[in-house]
């Protein structure tokens, strides 16, 4: 599949708080209060379109990347946070490499990084699954209290 990404726009924005997820993915359903953090430039959110200028996900790099409470030793330009969001309706359906292909070698191409990390919740085998099969390979976790969620990070060259 083809892909194309741009720079994240209100109108697009307003669309993925509407998104909803199955159980356990739930946990990434967004709100209008997530509208203001898709939109801050800071957080470089970018959207990914499908061949058919279907709205396949979204991704950001740097801060919004990260979780909040974890550890992240080393940070641009050295390291490169990734994250990624797939369009609900394209989940479990064997886009997700190609998907992240295309995101990975997009920030390569802007950013320059030597390497990226991603932060993946330890209950969603299916991206762990992913970036695993894309070199990443696992260097830290690290407990979130207040979320109670246990978290995964990964790295690979870039």
């Amino acid at each position: 599949m083809d892909y194309s990404i741009a720079l994240i726009t209100p109108e697009v924005a307003q669309e993925i708080t509407t998104w909803t997820y199955d159980v356990p993915y739930d946990r990434y359903d967004m709100s209008l209060d997530n509208l203001q953090g898709l939109l801050n430039p800071d957080y470089r959110y970018h959207v990914v379109f499908n061949e058919n200028q279907k709205l396949g996900g979204f991704c950001c790099f740097g801060e919004d990347a990260r979780v909040p409470g974890g550890t992240y030793p080393s940070i641009e330009p050295e390291v490169l946070d990734v994250g990624v969001g797939m369009h609900p309706g394209f989940t479990g359906q064997g886009f997700g490499r190609e998907f992240v292909g295309f995101i990975l070698d997009f920030a390569f191409r802007t950013f320059h990084p030597d390497s990226f990390r991603v932060t993946i919740a330890s209950f969603n085998q299916r991206s762990i699954k992913t970036f695993k099969s894309l070199g990443f390979i696992e260097t830290h976790t690290f407990a979130h209290d207040r979320l109670r969620i246990e978290f995964i990070q990964l790295e690979r060259p870039a």
